[in-house]
């Protein structure tokens, strides 16, 4: 029943992020639901972010930043940090037990390992839920604000920028197999989210969050 009961949690996690890849998927496909959305959001970030067009890369920059942002707060809410650690050790000391018990041969030892596997994949399951509630508010959150940046680069007119080592860049030329525009997008949130994660595990684990916590709860 345990192992019935971890393995209904598994496959209820894939099937909502097979709903969650086929909405993306339908939203992405259908221009007039892109065109609807990004118009929308034109009117509320435009005058912020865009810059009057004058600095799309700036626009790329602070895009990446507020999907970062977005992604590493909501992700970094709903994750159960201590229930993540604990889980990541029960897997590694179960991998450890098993990877010895098949080296000595031991197969009464490895049974009893089996028997346990549900409970560990239960409780890997349980771990990771907060981060399946995370991706559902990232689709509503940041796959508009991805849209409305892919319109927003189309209505500008300076498409080039500057780099070391070419003085002439077009933001919608082609690096391998993705635009300029985006490849320098996904560096921009590359590097803003690794210090943006590492600034929040900081403070979750502060002795400044950990009082406030702990004046908030006794009230």
């Amino acid at each position: 029943m345990r192992k019935m009961d971890a393995r209904g949690q598994q496959a209820g996690q894939l099937l909502l992020i097979m709903v969650l890849l086929f909405v993306f998927m339908f939203v992405f496909a259908s221009p007039g639901i892109r065109t609807f959305i990004a118009l929308g959001l034109n009117a509320i970030l435009a005058p912020i972010i865009g810059f009057g067009g004058r600095n799309p890369l700036m626009t790329i920059l602070v895009s990446g930043i507020i999907v970062v942002f977005l992604s590493s707060l909501l992700t970094h809410l709903f994750t159960d940090w201590r229930a993540m650690g604990k889980a990541q050790e029960v897997q590694r000391a179960f991998q450890k037990e098993m990877t010895k018990a098949r080296r000595e041969g031991n197969t009464n030892r490895m049974q009893k390992l089996m028997k346990m596997q549900p409970e560990i994949m239960k409780l890997s399951t349980q771990a990771s839920g907060g981060t399946m509630k995370a991706m559902l508010f990232l689709f509503v959150f940041i796959a508009p604000i991805f849209i409305w940046l892919t319109y927003y680069l189309g209505q500008v007119t300076y498409v080039n920028f500057t780099t070391p080592w070419a003085t002439h860049v077009s933001l919608f030329g082609r690096t391998v197999l993705i635009s300029n525009w985006f490849f320098l997008y996904l560096v921009f949130s590359f590097l803003a989210g690794s210090i943006i994660r590492q600034l929040l595990r900081w403070i979750t684990w502060s002795a400044w969050w950990k009082g406030l916590r702990g004046k908030s709860t006794a009230t």
